[in-house]
């Protein structure tokens, strides 16, 4: 892989869901109905949130990702253009919803969530050739794990082909890649349930971290990122890895903090931060973010970052 200038566009190809929520005191059991649940309508899918999550953090911003002609999709890209986010290579599909997501938030910030993909699974080949030239242009590439296989796979190739850098969040972990794909992310982000997925253990938490995320980094990616949620994040690269503590704040919503975390390190990524200063610049853009109800309402601006971080020691 070629080196190159990295000072172009963050730019995030993914998916976007019109998000339901119900908030209430907390999650129902099976068959129990909850009646004190307090419901808003918002926008969220990783891809939505991760470039939402980089326009608000500073940095030029484009998303791609493909929407349907329902009712709810001018007012979706309307907000994305509110935050100074780029939509002007957002797919419009017809025939189809947009993604849609149902969310109910309990105790906690705990969260159950359901998803139907609706027009994110039309973001296909025919998109390739423009894929190809935005691609060629970026600073960074974001990616997740919520478009076809087919499309995510082919981004890869043409990051690769073009030395451009790749942040791959993981997740939902759903899909198999070969090792020659996924060694094509320069970062690689998982929380724990994706990790033990990657790694094929039974599950990751604090006390196994560090072997799992060093048997991923031995597929031969570059830097390995295991976002632990209240226990902090783990970084390996180098043959090594370091543990960071997380941020104490009070949750409310952990919706989108994963998402929030990945936007703000691609932009601290491109800002050419050094990686364990990109991290803590990431994990608090999340502690930010779950301190608030909602997906992309959530996520903070660079001048809170900025300011959080300067009130917590650095």
């Amino acid at each position: 892989m070629s080196e190159r200038n990295t000072h172009g566009p963050v730019l995030i190809i993914g998916s976007s869901n019109i998000d339901f929520v119900m908030e209430m005191s907390r999650l129902p059991r099976v068959g129990e109905t909850m009646t004190d649940a307090h419901f808003i309508q918002t926008y969220g899918g990783k891809g939505a949130n991760q470039a939402v999550a980089a326009a608000k953090a500073g940095y030029n911003a484009q998303f791609v990702t493909c929407v349907g002609d329902d009712i709810f999709a001018a007012s979706m890209l309307e907000s994305w253009s509110d935050v100074g986010l780029d939509i002007s290579h957002v797919i419009r599909e017809s025939g189809v919803w947009s993604g849609t997501a149902l969310v109910m938030i309990g105790e906690a910030g705990n969260n159950y969530l359901s998803v139907a993909p609706g027009a994110n699974y039309r973001l296909d080949e025919r998109y390739f050739p423009a894929l190809r030239e935005l691609v060629e242009c970026a600073g960074i590439v974001v990616l997740q794990c919520e478009i076809p296989k087919e499309t995510i796979a082919a981004v890869l190739k043409f990051a690769d082909s073009s030395g451009t850098p790749v942040l791959w969040n993981f997740a939902p972990a759903r899909m198999r890649f070969a090792d020659d794909e996924l060694r094509l992310a320069r970062f690689l982000v998982a929380n724990a349930t994706e990790a033990a997925y990657l790694s094929d253990m039974e599950e990751v938490g604090l006390h196994n971290v560090a072997s799992a995320a060093a048997t991923i980094a031995g597929i031969g990616i570059e830097s390995v990122i295991v976002t632990l949620g209240h226990e902090g994040v783990y970084v390996y690269r180098d043959g090594a890895g370091e543990h960071t503590g997380p941020f104490k704040v009070k949750a409310v919503d952990t919706t989108a903090a994963g998402d929030t975390f990945c936007g703000a390190l691609a932009v601290a990524t491109v800002d050419e931060m050094p990686l364990d200063d990109a991290v803590r610049f990431a994990s608090a853009a999340a502690a930010l973010s779950v301190t608030r109800l909602g997906a992309q309402p959530s996520c903070p601006t660079r001048d809170e970052i900025d300011s959080f971080l300067a009130a917590n020691g650095s």
